[in-house]
C-alpha cells in the first residue's frame, strides 16, 4: 500500500519513496527503497530528492536501486482489502449456547452434559 510518509526535506510535501541512512564509520550514505517503518536515524526522501542526493566530500553514496518511483497498491494489497471487506460484510448466525447441565450428546446409556464455562 502507499505509504503515508512524506519526504524529510523541509518544505517538501511529496510522498517518500526512498530511505537514506548514514554509516559514519565508513563515511557512506546508503540510499535504498522506502523502509517498512520510519526509523529515528534515517531520512525518507521523495524521488526528486533521492535522485539528486550528493554526499559530502570524501563520502561515498551507495544506491541500492538505480531509481525510485512511487508505488501504488499491488494486486495482493487489493485482494487482501477485498477479502477483508467481504469478511466484514458476511452475515453471522448466532451460535446457540445451551445452559449448563443440558444434554449435548448420548451414547448408549451415557449422556454428555454441557458443564459450567461451556
Amino acid at each position: 500500500m502507499r505509504s503515508g510518509r512524506q519526504c524529510s526535506r523541509s518544505a517538501c510535501r511529496r510522498p517518500a519513496v526512498a530511505t537514506l541512512t548514514y554509516v559514519y564509520q565508513d563515511s557512506t550514505a546508503v540510499l535504498g527503497p522506502l523502509a517498512q517503518l520510519a526509523e529515528p536515524h534515517s531520512y525518507d526522501l521523495c524521488s526528486e530528492h533521492a535522485s539528486g542526493l550528493t554526499a559530502p566530500r570524501g563520502w561515498e553514496v551507495v544506491r541500492v536501486t538505480p531509481e525510485f518511483v512511487p508505488t501504488g497498491p499491488t494486486s495482493d494489497d487489493l485482494l487482501a482489502l477485498a477479502d477483508a471487506v467481504r469478511e466484514a460484510g458476511r452475515v453471522r448466525t448466532p451460535v446457540a449456547v445451551e445452559p449448563a447441565g443440558t444434554e449435548v450428546a448420548r451414547r448408549g446409556h451415557l449422556r454428555v452434559l454441557r458443564g459450567e464455562g461451556g
